[in-house]
């Protein structure tokens, strides 16, 4: 490991405005605060104490502390700009080294991972929140980096920090806990995982352990050791077999006092204290995206690449196929006359690279004459619709926190299944659950009645790798080429921003006391008031 510190600010295209003040004049009561909302969030407290509490801190200062904030709930902090980018209400910009990380935020610093691949380093990135100088760099080198799909990078998981430590994982690495000052505390090293989309897990921090859900071809566990020492507390072994749609990226969250695990094919609820499991519940899941808490339900978004029809395109008959592209009228189709035909498909993500898996014209034409019949057409679209019937509907699932064991499936309230995203997490505002999957498709149900109020176009487009948030009641989606899109909240949306951030986003933004903080593929931006 290498430790560099402190840097100076590397480029900044905004005024430096110190909106924290001095740390001393509220550091202990902030630390105070932020254990009772700690516990507040450990036991699921609801309702006006919590509200009341959360806004006092937030006063003080409001924190950003994992993936998607507290409890991974997407919730944000202040007045947040509508209107934002490269220019525009912009704060401050610094250039970043690779990582599709999320930013984390507590107290005045911000932390990021990031990954050189030309020097195979990875590294933990200490940001001042309000001048965007960086603070300390400490540095990792892995015996190799890991790979993934295209669109995987091997800085993808998000800090954890408690206020007192920080703790990051690296597929290529392990798990390694940080002092505030970059100091290395611990670190536990585990293999090179290995896996076709790469492990962007992240870990968090649940009263006195760090927890991480981990799973590849290589292994497959729930772990929790101690935050102060990196000792192993537990570790349950998963039975699941891991396959190549396996993503296992999904982040633990808190319910009740209970653990909720999406894992491979299943939503579990943990003891936090020794491992052993409450609820389980089976799932057609790769595990992708983060469940929240919302009223007494756990709300996940379970998907697979066959769960909806919309992946399924249906395939031509023989004489159908003839009549399009049977070139040479010979009523047989030749290798360069075979379209692309989808087994499965994303639709609005058509620009991801392997989106999908097309029929393959050596595995129609059996006996290797370098055309298709009929009888090989119908013998291959048989078999295919043979292996798409072994996956079960996908959905919008919501599960009583209360369950026990195995969970019985009518308990289970299947809110959609359709429209279900593969990667972003949902979103609750206390009466209406939204979501966003590729293409910008936004649904908004009410969750007391599991109905949909309404699905519409955010005027994103693509495929979306990052999480929606709330903030000041505007929902903020982020399409992966760079555009955000602002709508207003509740049963009526009205869309009242697209802002073009001019290159990729795949990382979740964090919004905290008003300041919108956007890390592209190149950079990381604050935005924040009005300073057109």
């Amino acid at each position: 490991m290498g430790h560099v510190k402190p840097v100076a600010l590397e480029a900044a295209d905004g005024p430096a405005v110190n909106r924290m003040g001095p740390t001393s004049t509220w550091k202990g009561w902030r630390s105070d605060m932020k254990g009772i909302l700690r516990q507040a969030r450990l036991w699921n407290l609801t309702g006006l104490t919590l509200l009341l509490l959360a806004t006092a801190a937030a006063d003080v200062e409001a924190d950003w502390p994992q993936f998607r904030g507290p409890n991974a709930a997407g919730i944000g902090t202040g007045s947040p700009p509508v209107e934002f980018g490269p220019g525009k209400n912009q704060i401050w910009r610094i250039p970043m080294d690779e990582g599709h990380s999320s930013p984390c935020i507590v107290g005045d610093s911000i932390y990021l991972t990031t990954v050189d691949r030309d020097g195979a380093r990875l590294a933990v990135v200490c940001i001042d929140r309000a001048s965007g100088a960086t603070r300390w760099r400490s540095e990792f080198n892995p015996d190799q980096l890991e790979k993934g799909h295209p669109s995987f990078n091997p800085a993808s998981s998000t800090v954890a920090c408690d206020g007192q430590r920080l703790v990051a994982y690296f597929g290529s690495y392990g798990l390694v806990c940080l002092g505030l000052d970059g100091d290395l505390i611990w670190q536990n090293r585990m293999p090179l995982t290995k896996s076709f989309s790469g492990n962007a897990t992240s870990p968090v921090i649940v009263g006195d352990h760090v927890i991480l859900y981990r799973g590849n071809y290589v292994d497959h566990f729930l772990l929790a050791v101690d935050k102060r020492t990196g000792v192993e507390a537990w570790k349950v072994a998963q039975d699941e077999e891991i396959t190549g749609e396996m993503a296992c990226t999904a982040v633990p969250i808190v319910a009740d006092g209970k653990l909720i695990v999406h894992s491979a094919r299943s939503i579990q609820a943990i003891d936090p204290v020794d491992g052993s499991q409450i609820w389980e519940m089976k799932a057609a899941t790769t595990a992708t995206s983060t469940p929240i808490v919302a009223g007494q339900e756990v709300v996940v978004a379970a998907w697979n690449k066959m769960g909806e029809p919309a992946l399924r395109p249906e395939f031509p008959s023989f004489p159908e196929l003839l009549e399009s592209h049977d070139g040479n009228d010979d009523q047989l189709i030749e290798k360069q006359e075979l379209p692309r035909l989808w087994i499965f498909h994303r639709p609005d993500g058509v620009e991801a690279p392997l989106n999908g898996a097309t029929v393959r014209f050596e595995r129609v034409d059996r006996n290797r004459d370098q055309r298709i019949d009929g009888r090989e057409w119908a013998d291959q679209i048989a078999a295919i619709e043979k292996w798409r019937a072994g996956y079960q509907t996908h959905g919008m699932l919501a599960i009583p926190i209360g369950s026990q064991g195995t969970v019985d499936p009518a308990s289970v309230r299947q809110l959609e299944a359709q429209g279900i995203p593969e990667v972003p997490s949902p979103l609750f505002d206390g009466t209406y659950l939204y979501f966003v999957k590729n293409g910008g498709v936004l649904t908004c149900l009410d969750l007391r009645n599991g109905k949909r109020v309404y699905r519409t176009r955010t005027g994103g487009k693509g495929t979306h790798y990052a999480s929606p948030i709330l903030a000041d009641g505007k929902l903020f989606s982020i399409a992966g080429d760079g555009r955000i899109s602002v709508l207003t909240a509740g049963p009526d949306p009205e869309l009242l921003a697209t802002n073009e951030m001019g290159e990729e986003v795949y990382a979740t933004p964090a919004i905290v006391n008003g300041i919108v903080y956007v890390r592209t593929h190149s950079a990381l931006f604050a935005f924040g008031g009005d300073r057109r």
